[in-house]
């Protein structure tokens, strides 16, 4: 089971019981992106052993019960049953998808005099001194120098966000902050409290079920399970 952990700020209307916002950093909204780029047979498979309300649960099972003889040789199940994601984001070490990440099989060698000649075979002599080439070099594909220079996720990591009930994602900022209490008709902020929640594992495939089956999701995820709210 994965560690990873967000902590969010919800602004809640006490008397309507419903959560108002969520303030949250830059991981949270790169998860809510990254659900949307998951392939329907993933976020299946999150619930494969808990009864879905529509047929694709059954569809699901039915795929993996199927025998293996009825399946084209150059495909397999896994491909429509276990999808792999070629995004790096929070997101996916909370629902523990795995990445589909390009290895390089090929290895390369270089000379002890480290000379400036690479082969791909460590019995090769070296040109510039003749020595076996047999010390293995470590390539990094251009994919992986892209990553390691480029900011991971979907959006900018120095803006506050701010998170609606219903999972709509704005900047944060006091006008629009005032906007959405003016849309909602809260005019006594004395009904409005701060609670501060810490959002994993179990609270990620909340929310992915809770998106596909109501508006008020925020409000599913975290008022209906007050042991994971503590009051700030």
């Amino acid at each position: 089971m994965t560690n990873s952990m967000m902590t969010l700020k919800l602004l809640v209307n006490k008397q309507a019981r419903k959560i108002v916002f969520a303030e949250v950093n830059k991981d949270f909204v790169d998860f809510l992106f990254y659900i949307l780029t998951l392939p329907i047979g993933a976020i299946t498979k999150l619930f494969a052993k808990e009864p879905l309300s529509g047929s694709l649960g059954d569809l699901y099972r039915s795929i993996e019960n199927l025998n293996d003889t009825y399946i084209l040789q150059n495909k397999t199940k896994d491909t429509v049953l276990d999808p792999k994601s070629s995004t790096n984001v929070p997101g996916q070490d909370l629902l523990l998808i795995p990445k589909d990440v390009p290895t390089i099989d090929r290895k390369f060698y270089r000379c002890g005099n480290r000379c400036q000649y690479v082969t791909d075979n460590p019995k090769t002599g070296c040109p510039g001194c003749r020595v076996v080439m047999s010390y293995e070099v470590t390539y990094v594909s251009t994919e992986a120098a892209k990553v390691a220079v480029e900011e991971v996720g979907f959006v900018k990591g120095v803006v506050t966000y701010m998170v609606m009930d219903d999972l709509a994602v704005k900047p944060m900022s006091t006008i629009s902050a005032i906007a959405l209490l003016n849309k909602l008709s809260i005019k006594d902020v004395s009904v409005l409290e701060e609670k501060e929640v810490q959002f994993g594992m179990e609270e990620g495939l909340k929310l992915l079920k809770a998106s596909l089956v109501c508006k008020n999701v925020l409000t599913r995820v975290f008022l209906d399970s007050e042991d994971h709210v503590e009051i700030i």
